[in-house]
């Protein structure tokens, strides 16, 4: 379905999407179940999404030009199945959360996903971070975990919100690529390292073992700390494992640390 372009910046569509990317967005996201993505990268996958429990689409907020863009790569079958809404340029500009918007802007209701649900499916790699705070660190997690063929990736509870438009944007489109869910406790996640279903390690540099001693051939949690404060007290059913480093940097980003163990993890050749 396409509508009339809309030309006012005071429009009811105006208004709704930078409500979903201002500063009370947070509630209001999480109240709809509804965010914003914009650019190429993210509609790309939303129109072709990889898992069931991905973001739908709900309505495609479109320049000329942006228009021109998405249909030069997918079919006017495909596109058109979709609610098409034709802005200006200007209008665009005044919605998008980037100075350079590509004119492209994508509204998207998504369901949060409990333990119960992504475990499911019997998922064999999971990535959980407790309390991650920079949405490019959080975006460049879920990134990261499905470029390393992870099955699920966990935010806590006070961690940033996915739905927030940098963590959409760092995501590159992974959203709709694995399962995600947020504000889980580290009890929850805990209590598996207690059961034969998997094995739960924590990534820190005091470890006794390092990231090539672990076992292959289970179910693995990897857990991975704040950026400033690191891990929180665990049990002792949850291991400590460090990333051996030879040079004399004393530790590493939360990002980068994850990218090194979700690599190793992830890696076929390991399991």
């Amino acid at each position: 379905m396409t509508h009339q372009v809309i030309k006012s910046l005071h429009s009811p569509h105006v208004e709704r999407v930078k409500a979903l990317l201002g500063s009370r967005g947070k509630k209001i996201r999480r109240e709809e179940s509804l965010f914003i993505a914009d650019g190429v990268q993210s509609i790309r996958s939303a129109l072709m999404p990889k898992i069931a429990s991905a973001p739908l689409i709900e309505k495609i907020y479109l320049t000329e030009s942006g228009e021109a863009k998405l249909r030069s790569e997918f079919s006017d079958q495909i596109v058109d199945a979709h609610e098409i809404i034709p802005v200006t340029d200007e209008v665009m500009a005044a919605m998008a959360d980037t100075q350079a918007p590509q004119g492209i802007l994508t509204l998207c209701r998504f369901k949060e996903l409990s333990l119960t649900q992504i475990l499911a499916a019997a998922p064999k790699r999971i990535a959980f971070f407790w309390q991650i705070q920079d949405p490019g660190n959080a975006g460049t997690a879920i990134r990261t975990a499905d470029a390393c063929g992870f099955d699920a990736i966990l935010f806590s509870e006070g961690s940033v919100d996915i739905y927030s438009p940098k963590v959409v944007r760092s995501t590159a489109g992974s959203l709709w690529h694995i399962p995600v869910a947020q504000e889980l406790t580290l009890s929850e996640v805990s209590e598996l390292s207690v059961s034969d279903q998997y094995s739960v390690v924590a990534f820190d540099g005091t470890g006794d073992r390092t990231l090539e001693e672990l076992p292959s051939d289970r179910p693995t949690i990897a857990v991975f700390g704040n950026e400033a404060r690191g891990l929180p007290t665990l049990p002792d059913s949850i291991e400590k494992i460090r990333i051996p480093m030879s040079g004399f940097a004393e530790s590493l980003n939360v990002a980068s640390a994850a990218a090194i163990a979700l690599y190793h993890l992830g890696n076929p050749e390991n399991r």
